[in-house]
C-alpha cells in the first residue's frame, strides 16, 4: 500500500486511506447489488440496538455533560489548548459561526418546524391533550433537549480530547491520539489504525444522513416553487450538485472556502429567523423566547433522564417506544458526526482554554438554537393553533402544518412560509440556505477526514480532500436509493447502527482525559509547558 500511495502522489498513511475506502467502496457496491437484504440487517440491528441499549444512549450523554461542566470549573479549567502561549487564530465571533455552520445548521433548517409541530400534534408523555397549551410546552421542550446542550456535549467533549492531546502533546491529529494514555504507543498499531478507520467510516456515514436530509428538504423546496418531482432521482440530481458546490470549497481550504461559506450562511439564517420574528407575531415570540430560557432551564432534568421506562412496545419493527425513532436517533446521528465535528472545533479552537473552549462550545450555539426553536416552533405552533378556542376560530386553517409535517416532514418549512409575506422569495432563500449548510457540512468534513488519514493538521493533496468530499456525495446518494420511500426511517436505521460503536469509543475518551489531566502539574502548567508523553502511560 506504501507503493501504490506514492504512485498516486497521496500524503497519508496508506493503511487507513486504502482500507477506510476500500470499506466506503464495498458498502455502495453491496447497496447497488442487495439493497433489499442490507435493509432487513439494518433494521433488525436498530429494533436491538434501541430496545436493549436505549439507556446506554440516555446516560452515556447526560455523564458527558456532568463530566464537561466539572473539568470546565476545576483547577484544569486555565490549562490553555496548545500551550500557555497560544493564542486564538480566529476571533469569538468567526470561531462561533464556524463551529455552528459546520455542526447542526442543516438540522435547524429541517427540525426547525417540523420537530415543534410533530410533537404538538401528538404528544409524547402519556395523558397530554394534542394542541394544547401543555402539549406546545412539551414540544418546545423536546425540541431544545434534543437539539440544545444535550447536542453540542456530544460534538464538545471529543473537541476537547482532541485538542488537549493532539495540541498539548503535539500527538498526529488522529481520534486514536485521544487514547495514548490508555493505550500508549499502540495507537501507532494495527488497534490505533482501526479506531481511526471506525471514526472515518462513521463520520461517512454520519455527513451522508445529513446530507440526504438536506437533499430531501431542497427537493421539497423545489417542488413547492418549481413543481419539480419528488422523486429519487431528484435527489440524485441535488446530491450531484451540491457535491459539486462542496468539492469547490474543499479545493479552497478551510480559511478561504469553510470560514467564508460558514460567515455567509449563518448571516443568512439569522437574517431567516429576524424576517420571521419581525412580519410574524413580533410580541407574542418576544414574549415566548424569554419563556422558553424559563421552559428549558425547568425541563432539561427530567427529559434528560426520562426513558420511557413504562411504554409498550409500539410499531412492527419492536422498538421500545417513542425514544427509538427520536433522542437514541439523534443520539446515534449525533455522535457519528462527534469525530468531525470533535477534530474540526479542535482545529479551530487552538489557543483557547478548556473553560472558554467548553463554556463556548456548549452554551453559544445552544443560546442561538433556543433562539431559532422559540421563533420558528412557537410561530409554527400559533399558526396551527393552540387550544381549543384558538383552533376554532382557524376553521380548516387550524392543524395545516400537522397535516403538511404527516404528509411529508422535508415539506414542513416551506408550508410554513406560505403564511409569512413573500412568500417564494423567502421559500427561495431557505433552498439556498441548506444548501450552503450542506455544502459547509460536507467540505469540513472532508477536510477532517483526510487530517485523519494524513495525521496533520495541514491538509494533504487536494485530490484527497476532493476524493473524500465525492465518497460523502456517493454514500449520500445511495442511502438515498435505500430510504426509497421509507425516506427518514431507513436513514434512522443505518445510523442508529453505525453510531453505536463510536458512541462506547466516545465514552472512554472521558477515561483518557482524566488521565491524561492527572499528568499535569500546577508548576508545569505555569510555565506553559506539557509532560512528557511518556508520563502518560
Amino acid at each position: 500500500m506504501d507503493k501504490l500511495a506514492k504512485k498516486l502522489g497521496l500524503k497519508t498513511d496508506p493503511t487507513i486511506f486504502f482500507v477506510s475506502a476500500g470499506f466506503m467502496i464495498a458498502f455502495v457496491l453491496a447497496l447497488v447489488v442487495a439493497p433489499g437484504p442490507i435493509e432487513t440487517a439494518f433494521a433488525a440491528g436498530r429494533s436491538w440496538i434501541v430496545t436493549n441499549l436505549g439507556w446506554f444512549f440516555i446516560m452515556g450523554v447526560n455523564v458527558w455533560l456532568i463530566f464537561l461542566l466539572w473539568i470546565a470549573f476545576s483547577k484544569f479549567g486555565r490549562v490553555r489548548l496548545g500551550g500557555q502561549d497560544a493564542r486564538p487564530d480566529y476571533t469569538n465571533l468567526s470561531w462561533f459561526t464556524m463551529l455552528f455552520a459546520g455542526g447542526i445548521g442543516t438540522v435547524l433548517m429541517f427540525w426547525g418546524v417540523a420537530e415543534p409541530i410533530y410533537h404538538f400534534s401528538d404528544p409524547p408523555l402519556a395523558g397530554v391533550e394534542p394542541y394544547s397549551a401543555e402539549a406546545a410546552t412539551d414540544a418546545m421542550s423536546f425540541a431544545l433537549y434534543h437539539l440544545g446542550l444535550h447536542t453540542w456535549t456530544i460534538f464538545a467533549l471529543p473537541g476537547l480530547a482532541f485538542a488537549y492531546f493532539i495540541y498539548r502533546y503535539d500527538l498526529p491529529v488522529r481520534v486514536s491520539s485521544v487514547f495514548y494514555p490508555l493505550i500508549g504507543d499502540r495507537i501507532y498499531t494495527g488497534l490505533g489504525k482501526t479506531i481511526d478507520i471506525i471514526s472515518i467510516l462513521g463520520t461517512l456515514f454520519g455527513v451522508a444522513v445529513s446530507i440526504g436530509l438536506g437533499t430531501q428538504q431542497i427537493n421539497a423546496g423545489l417542488t413547492e416553487l418549481l413543481g419539480v418531482s419528488d422523486s429519487v432521482g431528484t435527489k440524485l440530481i441535488i446530491i450531484l450538485v451540491l457535491t459539486t458546490v462542496a468539492v469547490s470549497s474543499i479545493a479552497a481550504g478551510l480559511d478561504s472556502g469553510v470560514k467564508l461559506l460558514s460567515n455567509i450562511n449563518i448571516g443568512m439564517a439569522t437574517a431567516l429567523m429576524i424576517f420571521v420574528l419581525v412580519t410574524g407575531s413580533t410580541v407574542f415570540l418576544l414574549r415566548a423566547i424569554i419563556e422558553t430560557v424559563g421552559i428549558y432551564v425547568a425541563n432539561i432534568v427530567p427529559l434528560a433522564f426520562w426513558n420511557d421506562t413504562l411504554a409498550d412496545y409500539r410499531g412492527e419493527d419492536g422498538d421500545w417506544g417513542w425514544q427509538g425513532s427520536w433522542t437514541i436517533f439523534y443520539w446515534a446521528w449525533t455522535v457519528t458526526w462527534s469525530p468531525f465535528i470533535g477534530i474540526f472545533v479542535a482545529r479551530i479552537s487552538k489557543g483557547r482554554t478548556i473553560r472558554e473552549f467548553v463554556l463556548g462550545v456548549l452554551f453559544a450555539p445552544s443560546a442561538f438554537t433556543l433562539v431559532w426553536f422559540a421563533i420558528f416552533g412557537w410561530s409554527a405552533m400559533q399558526i396551527d393553533g393552540i387550544g381549543e378556542e384558538a383552533r376554532t376560530a382557524l376553521g380548516d386553517q387550524a392543524g395545516s402544518l400537522s397535516r403538511a409535517v404527516a404528509d411529508s416532514v422535508p415539506l414542513a418549512m416551506f408550508a410554513f412560509f406560505e403564511n409569512f409575506p413573500a412568500t417564494n422569495l423567502i421559500q427561495g432563500l431557505a433552498v439556498v440556505i441548506v444548501a450552503i449548510f450542506f455544502a459547509t457540512s460536507s467540505d469540513s468534513a472532508s477536510l477532517v477526514v483526510d487530517m485523519l488519514c494524513t495525521g496533520d493538521a495541514d491538509a494533504g493533496p487536494v485530490r484527497q480532500r476532493v476524493f473524500w468530499g465525492v465518497s460523502e456525495g456517493a454514500v449520500a446518494a445511495m442511502l438515498i436509493v435505500l430510504a426509497g420511500e421509507a425516506g427518514l426511517t431507513a436513514l434512522q436505521q443505518v445510523i442508529t447502527v453505525v453510531g453505536l460503536p463510536i458512541f462506547a469509543m466516545v465514552f472512554l475518551m472521558i477515561f483518557a482525559l482524566i488521565k491524561g489531566l492527572q499528568s499535569e502539574e500546577i508548576e508545569v502548567i505555569s510555565v506553559g509547558t506539557a509532560p512528557e508523553t511518556s508520563e502518560l502511560k
